[in-house]
């Protein structure tokens, strides 16, 4: 396979999908993905590990039930622990694929096209995972009809002042408004697989998912106006929704979380974990299901951009917290900051420097940027540092607070990484389900962005520059 010498193309002569393909090439090698490569061993492989994980979270979530919350490693004055940090991190992935579809959208930005579905489908699955945790922190599961205002004789509503309620309808609303967008994007896909499968079943089922989609005039009409209302709707979520999160602890008055930062400061940090998520989901995609030629080099280094963009705007918070934790002549404040530097947690906070403000940096570097299994390694480090922020934050802000006699240490039990191994594994196995039975790339946005590329300037297999691989 021959390859572009890295001085012969520049990031500009990149168009979003590679060069040579027709409306036809790109049907089949997207929709074969689904319909006609079988999983293979690696897929069963990671399917059943993830299936174990998942089976390892019901297990806890049983437990839980059975003995309550005492089996975490929750205490006074430590009241929150590993569930608050899983529920925020997972809610900040999920911020990522609403940006690209929503904000890109708006902003119509071409490079969007080949990643959306798959970063809308990992928002969908991300605050499903987050939409655990709620439920979790009730103690007694079978009652979060609580936290709904639902009609009843007895005339019972939620505590609006609660933090677990904002988060119930600010995830509801949510998870509503993304599965909307995300649906109606698949439609005229789904009338492709309908149309193209081999299996009764399937086409039956493809066919009920594309709700009598026939590509007329009148259908992309009305489907393009639907599709842009729903983005317009969904990009106030991406600054809303982890606004509300980061609420639950600004409106508290313990030193490290009563700050006004705390929303424009989250909102950040969820978009940078979430294009790390992005990139741990895109490139073993690309690689294994033989999608270079969609997903490129070119929407690697944006989602870096991007990175380093959102990573400076995390550093600049980080800064400005100590920074206003000094100037503001508060002793609590100052000794919290104190504390979370050089504090039994201190390794915690030097970590979450290392992976968040200066790994992002390495992304100066175009050749960085553009070298394909270093950008996945970095994302997983970022990913790593910001499940690590969160700790810092919720633990490293209650463990000693304001009365000496009562400060104390958190320890996770075994059934705090039980439930956040299990519902890492119930991301990644929606996430290789949603794979094999849809497609991971929208094919009609792929298909509009076709007539411009250059047919003739280089085949597709000589897209991709030897350094990028």
């Amino acid at each position: 396979m021959s390859t572009v010498p890295i001085k012969s193309m520049t990031l500009r002569d990149y168009p979003v999908i590679a060069p040579g393909h027709t409306y036809g090439t790109v049907t089949d090698v997207i929709s074969d993905v689904v319909l006609k490569r079988p999983g293979g061993k690696l897929w069963w492989l990671c399917v059943l590990f993830c299936f174990g994980l998942v089976s390892l979270l019901g297990l806890a979530v049983v437990y839980l039930i059975a003995k309550g919350v005492g089996i975490w490693g929750v205490n006074i004055p430590v009241a929150w622990g590993f569930a608050i940090v899983n529920f925020v991190w997972w809610i900040g992935i999920g911020h990522a694929g609403t940006f690209i579809s929503a904000m890109l959208l708006l902003m119509r930005q071409d490079w969007r096209t080949s990643i959306n579905r798959s970063t809308e489908a990992m928002t969908l699955f991300a605050v499903m995972c987050a939409g655990m945790f709620p439920l979790f922190h009730l103690g007694r599961i079978w009652r979060f009809y609580y936290l709904l205002p639902y009609p009843n004789p007895m005339e019972l509503w939620p505590q609006f002042r609660s933090a677990l309620v904002w988060d119930v309808f600010a995830v509801s609303t949510y998870f509503t408004v993304s599965l909307l967008f995300w649906y109606i994007g698949l439609v005229p896909d789904l009338a492709t697989l309908r149309d193209r499968a081999k299996n009764k079943i399937l086409k039956i089922v493809y066919a009920i998912g594309a709700m009598g989609w026939r590509g007329s005039s009148i259908h992309w009409q009305r489907y393009q106006s639907c599709y842009l209302l729903l983005g317009g709707l969904a990009a106030p979520l991406v600054v809303s929704v982890h606004s509300v999160v980061s609420m639950d602890f600004a409106e508290a008055v313990v030193p490290g979380w009563h700050t006004a930062i705390f929303p424009p400061y989250f909102v950040a940090g969820a978009i940078f974990s979430g294009f790390a998520m992005v990139l741990t989901l895109l490139i073993p995609l690309r690689y294994f299901y033989g999608l270079k030629d969609f997903i490129t080099v070119k929407h690697i280094d944006n989602c870096c951009k991007m990175l380093l963009v959102t990573g400076l705007i995390v550093f600049y918070g980080y800064a400005s917290e100590a920074f206003m934790g000094w100037y503001s002549g508060d002793i609590y404040e100052r000794f919290m900051n104190l504390n979370r530097m050089f504090g039994p947690y201190g390794w915690s906070f030097w970590t979450i420097i290392a992976c968040n403000c200066i790994a992002p940096q390495f992304f100066w570097i175009r050749r960085i940027r553009q070298c394909v299994p270093l950008v996945f390694v970095f994302s997983l480090i970022i990913q790593f540092g910001m499940w690590l922020e969160r700790f810092v934050i919720i633990v490293g802000s209650l463990h000693r607070d304001f009365i000496p006699t009562q400060w104390g240490m958190y320890y996770p039990t075994f059934w705090d990484y039980a439930v956040l191994a299990g519902t890492i594994g119930f991301f990644f196995l929606c996430f290789l389900l949603f794979v094999k039975l849809l497609p991971s790339i929208s094919i009609a946005e792929v298909r509009e962005l076709v007539h411009q590329t250059d047919h003739g300037k280089h085949p597709p297999e000589s897209f991709e520059p030897a350094f990028a691989k």
